[in-house]
């Protein structure tokens, strides 16, 4: 058989570019929150952390958190969560998701409907609300209700979002033991990071999760 022309070849290595190139901007780098801190790390950083009882939920309002704020050109922080944490996204203009699969980390829940996802944040608002932001300028609460740095934002199941709603890790765990180490070096993080109180319950719950769960 005689081999291919050069004008076929050359047809041949363009479509396979730019089959490259689609695919490349299909899936994403990264189908997960960032990474969690070491075992090692989320130890130290939970002894850090000020050990307080709760504050009082008086006062509360999710809108005095503004969230889904653009972070992205123009994707939102939710829209940029679906991005990062499915697999074969593809977005519009709006970038909202045209096509994908996300698989919840919670309780192993997959669709390929990104009205059947939600954005969970790890430490809920009402949580951070009695945890010491009820102190914040509305301008940090923005930002802690749409951080992306820290592993805050979590593409999961409806219902699992709903069951857990803004009870600490004393108070609920995924239904996946799998996730239970990275949630509570998770956990652990982003009140670290932010400067937010844990009470007793909370603290000896993750201190337990962190022997028994990593």
């Amino acid at each position: 058989m005689a081999a291919p022309s050069r004008p076929i070849l050359s047809v041949l290595a363009a479509a396979l570019a730019a089959l490259a190139l689609v695919t490349a901007s299909a899936v994403p780098a990264q189908a997960a929150p960032p990474p969690p801190p070491s075992l090692n790390e989320a130890r130290s950083q939970l002894a850090q952390l000020r050990i307080a009882p709760e504050g009082s939920s008086s006062g509360y309002d999710r809108d005095l958190f503004p969230h889904w704020s653009a972070v992205q050109g123009n994707c939102n922080a939710r829209e940029a969560v679906l991005r990062r944490d499915g697999v074969g996204v593809e977005v519009g203009a709006d970038c909202y998701p045209d096509a994908g699969r996300w698989t919840s980390p919670y309780d192993g829940f997959t669709t390929s409907d990104p009205s059947e996802v939600s954005v969970d944040h790890m430490v809920a608002l009402a949580e951070a609300w009695r945890s010491g932001a009820a102190t914040w300028s509305t301008a940090r609460r923005e930002s802690f209700a749409n951080d992306l740095a820290t592993p805050q934002l979590w593409a999961v199941s409806i219902s699992s979002n709903s069951s857990k709603s803004d009870r600490d890790p004393a108070e609920w765990l995924p239904e996946r033991s799998a996730v239970h180490c990275d949630y509570a070096k998770s956990w652990i993080n982003v009140k670290f990071e932010w400067g937010l109180s844990a009470d007793s319950a909370e603290a000896a719950a993750l201190e337990d999760l962190l022997g028994s769960a990593c």
